[in-house]
């Protein structure tokens, strides 16, 4: 399966394809026995799409063979061992690409000339992604973290690695003038080159960083750039720069949660201080239309809210999910448009807003 989403994937995926762009999408589980209908649901959105490229008068027989073959080459990338909370699978000519979720997304199949990305986008937003950064004087390592995982960044540079050129170190061991390992210029060098591909990377992705090493190290880095002055947490502990990803997650985590948990007191604040005037929207029906005018500057929304409703023209009318024009993804519509209209998401626990309609908006006017 393809690695974390980002702002520039999901970008990317928003361009237009040529027809068919297919995307499945569809809820998976962890734990049995829901797990065991996984294979199923899946086996019969992949011969819905499959039926669907067939019978479409506007698909071509050679778009129809790469297609369904792009389908087939998807399957053969789906682990339902380790599944999430969801799946996405989209496929067009020449392409395809398989995401895990860690938020649910409902079934469905659409044949179009782009993908379907608001399920993707709102899982992002839901996973809180963030950075880490290890820090040694011979190794700066990138990894990029949700609150389940890490995983290692290989690209824009990284790992950062530095080979040491002592010519005659007992000499210097003899004379007295080996220098503190993160006091020399060499040294200092190399931090500032990893301040400055750090800084690449939160331009082209912001997300919360946190910057773990040495006591020593910390301290350099934060006198070499301002990279560790931004970090939403410095963590001092050495020896992550070489670690695996479940060392790193686990030394990372307390920071992480604790972030998470300042994050849901700050968007209750805010809230609170919109709250009786008109910068204020409460419940699915305000805040849709808020979104979609481009007026929400935070969105707040309980983590596993959803709600199936069609749209009534000036209002979302509650309805079941096989009814006509169901949209059962309209929580995260929502959060999409949001965030394609600069605004901000948080995700908070269950009832937090229950006396608000599960979801609330601080709107900029």
């Amino acid at each position: 399966m393809h690695p974390a989403l980002s702002p520039a994937v999901l970008a990317e995926l928003r361009r237009p394809r040529p027809y068919p762009a297919v995307s499945i999408v569809m809820p998976t589980h962890r734990r049995e026995p829901d797990k065991t209908q996984d294979p199923v649901r899946l086996r019969n959105l992949l011969a819905e799409a499959r039926e669907k490229v067939q019978a479409d008068p506007r698909v071509s027989r050679a778009e129809r063979i790469d297609v369904l073959e792009q389908l087939d080459r998807a399957l053969a990338e789906v682990d339902l061992v380790h599944a999430e909370e969801g799946l996405a699978i989209l496929a067009a000519p020449g392409e395809h690409r398989v995401w895990s979720l860690g938020r649910s997304a409902p079934a469905r199949v659409v044949l179009s000339d782009t993908f379907l990305t608001r399920n993707l986008v709102a899982a992002h937003a839901a996973e809180r992604p963030h950075w880490v950064v290890a820090i040694a004087a011979d190794r700066v390592a990138l990894w990029g973290g949700t609150e389940e995982r890490v995983t290692e960044e290989t690209g824009n540079g990284f790992p950062l690695v530095r080979l040491h050129d002592n010519p005659d170190p007992e000499r210097q061991e003899q004379i007295g003038d080996t220098p503190s390992t993160f006091r020399d210029e060499e040294t200092k060098t190399f931090l500032r080159q990893a301040d400055a591909g750090i800084g690449k990377v939160l331009a082209a992705d912001p997300r919360p960083l946190y910057v773990v090493g040495e006591a020593a190290a910390l301290a350099l880095l934060d006198a070499v750039g301002p990279i560790a002055q931004q970090a939403a947490a410095q963590i001092p502990h050495g020896g992550l720069a070489q670690a695996d990803a479940e060392t790193v997650r686990r030394v990372v985590g307390p920071a992480v949660r604790a972030r998470a948990e300042q994050e849901v007191t700050d968007a209750l604040a805010l809230l609170d201080k919109a709250r009786g005037g008109k910068g204020f929207a409460a419940g699915l029906d305000e805040v849709w239309q808020a979104a979609g005018e481009g007026r929400v500057e935070r969105l707040v929304v309980e983590e596993n809210y959803r709600a199936t409703v069609r749209d009534g023209g000036a209002h979302l009318v509650p309805a079941e999910a096989d009814g006509h024009g169901a949209r059962e993804d309209i929580v995260d519509e929502v959060i999409e448009r949001t965030l394609d209209t600069g605004g901000t998401v948080s995700f908070v626990p269950d009832d937090t807003l229950a006396d608000s309609g599960r979801i609330a908006a601080a709107l900029r006017y």
